[in-house]
């Protein structure tokens, strides 16, 4: 096992059993720092006990370097890998008919990771395709793209999309819900992207009415297609309480706008809760099962969204990334202005 494989493994691990940001950073910035030294100064250093000279590098990262450099797994991986109680619950049925995840993070906004990376993390767990949905312009304390950023952005996964077929990168923001409604971008590149999520990051103590109002008229443009963590709640850490709103007539406007409701999977948001859920699927809505990953480690969260979406009575024909690439993009498409 080469060094940086054997970190990055680490990290995946401690991000999927959702260890502290701060411990993941370690072992994903030793990773970058030895993939930029050459393999015989590698060596070298290792032999010299140099290693914790270089940047980031303190006694556990240089411990699993100096033990994948003899071609041993290290014993700190070892000790990650041993069978335990698994803290992601199975996924079942549902979670085995995914082919893929609606929305995703990566370090172009406020995610740990490069496209890539997160990319080849997807391919690793058997999806098909990852919708790419950084945040939009008005998040800055996530980073948001500006308009030419996520240009840019469309430039390089259009390049990685050559480089990692069959597997695909699908184009996607998770766009603002302004404060009337609107979303956070301009309107051009909400047309040329793949797939559009529309959250509230904001305002998130707006009264009844004008929230309801507020995410109806999101749900009713034709360039949105996924309703995001809908109610905004924490359950774990710092909690917060559910956005007020008319579930009944928020759900009511996806199921007629053909608009899917987010199971966000993140164990601190499991949003909707059940009884809202269970309200949706009354109501004919669709859904889509997502992690809403800010770390490669963090994709493998969809099983606690399957878990509770099987709870609340959800089939697999309602979820839209149960479907190949190509159901899930004509599905957005018809919901453009003049696509019957």
């Amino acid at each position: 096992m080469e060094p940086v494989e054997a970190l990055r493994a680490i990290a995946y691990i401690l991000e999927s059993n959702g260890e502290p940001t701060y411990r993941v950073r370690a072992f994903r910035n030793a990773a970058a720092t030895v993939a930029g030294i050459a393999p015989d100064e590698l060596e070298e250093l290792a032999r010299r006990g140099r290693l914790k000279s270089l940047p980031g590098i303190g006694d556990v990262t240089a411990a699993v370097i100096t033990e994948a450099l003899r071609g041993e797994v290290p014993s700190y991986l070892r000790s990650l890998q041993e069978p335990k109680t698994p803290r992601i619950p199975e996924g079942g049925a549902l979670r085995a008919a995914l082919r893929g995840d609606c929305h995703t993070h990566s370090n172009w906004s406020d995610g740990g990771s490069p496209i890539e990376e997160m990319a080849e993390a997807a391919i690793a767990l058997g999806h098909e395709y990852m919708v790419l949905t950084d945040h939009s312009p008005r998040l800055r304390v996530a980073n948001g793209l500006s308009p030419e950023r996520l240009r840019q952005q469309l430039d390089l996964v259009a390049l990685l999309n050559e480089r990692l077929a069959p597997f695909r990168i699908l184009t996607g923001i998770e766009v603002d819900i302004l404060d009337d409604g609107a979303l956070d971008q301009e309107e051009e590149l909400l047309a040329r992207l793949d797939i559009v999520v529309a959250s509230v990051h904001s305002k998130l103590r707006m009264n009844h009415s004008e929230m309801t109002q507020r995410m109806i008229a999101a749900v009713a443009n034709p360039h949105m297609d996924i309703l995001g963590h809908c109610t905004g709640r924490l359950v774990v850490g710092r909690s917060r309480p559910e956005s007020e709103f008319d579930a009944d007539l928020l759900f009511a406007a996806c199921a007629h706008f053909d608009k899917a409701v987010e199971i966000n999977s993140r164990p601190e948001r499991l949003d909707p809760p059940r009884r809202l859920l269970r309200r949706a699927v009354e109501l004919g809505c669709r859904f889509s099962v997502d992690s809403d990953a800010h770390a490669p480690g963090q994709l493998a969260w969809q099983p606690y969204g399957t878990r509770r979406a099987a709870e609340c009575g959800v089939t697999a024909d309602r979820i839209v990334n149960a479907w190949s690439a190509d159901e899930l993009l004509a599905w957005a498409r018809s919901h453009e202005p003049g696509v019957s």
